[in-house]
C-alpha cells in the first residue's frame, strides 16, 4: 500500500474507534480480517497510527479546538509530512483537507496550553479519582510483553525462545516470568505453540503465586474469564490437585478447554453453579473498570462512565458477599481487581471488613516475602497490595487475601 492508502485505512478504523462503543483491538482485528490482502508491514503502520492517536486523544482534542475527527487526528499525527500529499484525493487516498480542517490543523500545531488531564491523557473525572499524575502518565505508556513459563523451568523456556530469535529477560519479581520490551508475535512461535509459555502480565503471575494454593486445597477461581489465573495456578502445582473455574459468561469460560489442551493442563475443571460453602481458597478476580490495564487498552478509559463505574462497584460488593458465604472456616477469600481506582479496591475491602468481623486481612508483607523469598517489598502497605507501572513495573492490580475465622458465638 502507498502511504496515503495506509492513512485512509487508519481513518476508516478511527471512525469506529472514536465512537467509544467497542474495544479498538477488536475493531482493528475485524478490519484486517475483512481485508486479508493488507500485508504485515501495512497492518503494523495502520495499527501503530491508531494507537498513537488513542494515546494522544485528549491532547489532540484540545489542540484541535475541542473537536476531534478521524481526519483531523490523522492529519495532526502526520503533521511533519506534507498533508496535501497525503490527503490528495487520488485512488485509495483520503480527500483533501477542507478549509475548516486546515484551520484546525494550523491551530493545533501552535497549541501549547494543555490541561493536566490532556498532559497525562486521563479524562478529568478519572484523573480526580486517581489523584496521582505520575501514575496517570505511566498508565498511558506502552506495556512490555510478559510471558510465564508453563510446566517448565523459565531458563529452559528462555533459551528455547532465544533459539527462535526471541530475546526475553527474567521478570524482576516473578520467578516464572519472562519479559521483552519489543513487540512480539507469538503466532509462529513454537515455544508458545508447544505450551511452554503463556502470555501473562507479571502482576497476574505474582497474584497467582500469592494465592498460595496447595494440592489439598479446595480452590475456585470464581470470576475466571478465560481461565488465566486458574491455568497458572494449575501449572504451579504441576497438575497436582484440582482448580475449579466459574464464570457467568459461558463463552469466555469455554475458552479454558482449548487453552488447557495447548498448555497440557489437566487440573482445571469448569463448573456452572457454585453451591459448596467450604472452599479453602475462594478467588474472586472481580469485574472492574480495567483502569490498571490502560497501557494495553488506552481506549477503555473513554468507554468508562461514572454510571458504569457505580454499577461495577455494586457488582463487586455482591461478589464479595457471595464469596464470604462460600469460604470455609480458616479458608481464604481473595479479592483481585485490575483497577487503580480506590472505590474498587481499598474502599470495597474496608466496607466489607466492617460488615464481616469474621474476616481479617493477612499481613501481605509477610505473604509477599514468604512466597517470593525476597526482602524487597515495593508497596506502601501490608494491609493489601497495589501493583502499578510505578512500583512493580506491571499493570495496575489490587490484591487482598482475607482469612475467615470461626464465627464467635
Amino acid at each position: 500500500m502507498k502511504e496515503a492508502g495506509r492513512i485512509q485505512a487508519a481513518i476508516e478504523v478511527l471512525e469506529e474507534v472514536l465512537q467509544d462503543k467497542r474495544p479498538a483491538d477488536i475493531l482493528l482485528d475485524r478490519y484486517f480480517k475483512e481485508r486479508r490482502y493488507i500485508g504485515a508491514k501495512d497492518r503494523r503502520f495502520i495499527a501503530d497510527t491508531v494507537w498513537k492517536i488513542i494515546r494522544n486523544r485528549l491532547k489532540y482534542t484540545e489542540a484541535l479546538g475541542g473537536e476531534i475527527s478521524p481526519r483531523t487526528a490523522v492529519a495532526l499525527a502526520f503533521a511533519e509530512d506534507d498533508p496535501d500529499l497525503l490527503f490528495d484525493g487520488e485512488e485509495y487516498a483520503p480527500q483533501p483537507l477542507n478549509k475548516d480542517e486546515k484551520k484546525r490543523l494550523e491551530r493545533a500545531l501552535k497549541f501549547t496550553d494543555f490541561s493536566e488531564a490532556a498532559r497525562n491523557e486521563c479524562p478529568e473525572w478519572l484523573r480526580l479519582k486517581i489523584n496521582n499524575p505520575r501514575l496517570e502518565a505511566a498508565l498511558n505508556t506502552t506495556a512490555p510483553a510478559d510471558v510465564r513459563a508453563n510446566l517448565t523451568d523459565r531458563d529452559h523456556a528462555r533459551e528455547r525462545l532465544r533459539k527462535e530469535g526471541l530475546f526475553f529477560a527474567p521478570t524482576p519479581f516473578s520467578p516464572i516470568g519472562l519479559r521483552s520490551e519489543d513487540r512480539i508475535n507469538l503466532n509462529n512461535c513454537m515455544t508458545y505453540q508447544d505450551g511452554e509459555i503463556e502470555v501473562m502480565d507479571e502482576g497476574s503471575q505474582l497474584i497467582s503465586l500469592l494465592c498460595r494454593v496447595k494440592p489439598h486445597h479446595k480452590t475456585i477461581d470464581y470470576c475466571a474469564g478465560a481461565g488465566g489465573k486458574a491455568l497458572a495456578i494449575a501449572s504451579l502445582l504441576h497438575n497436582d490437585g484440582l482448580i475449579w473455574a466459574h464464570d457467568i459468561n459461558k463463552e469466555r469460560l469455554a475458552r479454558i478447554k482449548k487453552r488447557a489442551e495447548r498448555l497440557d493442563i489437566t487440573a482445571v475443571k469448569t463448573i456452572d453453579t457454585v453451591t459448596d460453602r467450604d472452599y479453602t481458597r475462594f478467588i474472586i478476580d472481580v469485574p472492574c473498570s480495567g483502569s490498571g490495564t490502560w497501557r494495553r487498552s488506552p481506549d477503555a478509559k473513554f468507554r468508562l462512565t461514572p454510571e458504569r463505574l457505580a454499577e461495577i462497584c455494586r457488582t463487586q460488593a455482591e461478589l464479595l458477599e457471595f464469596g464470604a458465604r462460600h469460604t470455609a472456616e480458616n479458608g481464604r477469600l481473595i479479592y483481585i481487581t485490575c483497577s487503580v481506582l480506590p472505590e474498587e479496591n481499598e474502599a470495597q475491602i474496608t466496607a466489607f471488613l466492617a460488615a464481616h468481623p469474621e474476616f481479617s486481612p493477612l499481613d501481605h508483607k509477610d505473604l509477599w516475602q514468604d512466597t517470593l523469598q525476597m526482602p524487597l517489598f515495593p508497596f506502601d502497605s501490608g494491609r493489601w497490595l497495589k501493583f502499578s507501572p510505578l512500583n512493580t513495573k506491571t499493570d495496575g492490580f489490587f490484591f487482598c487475601a482475607m482469612q475467615k475465622c470461626a464465627e464467635r458465638a
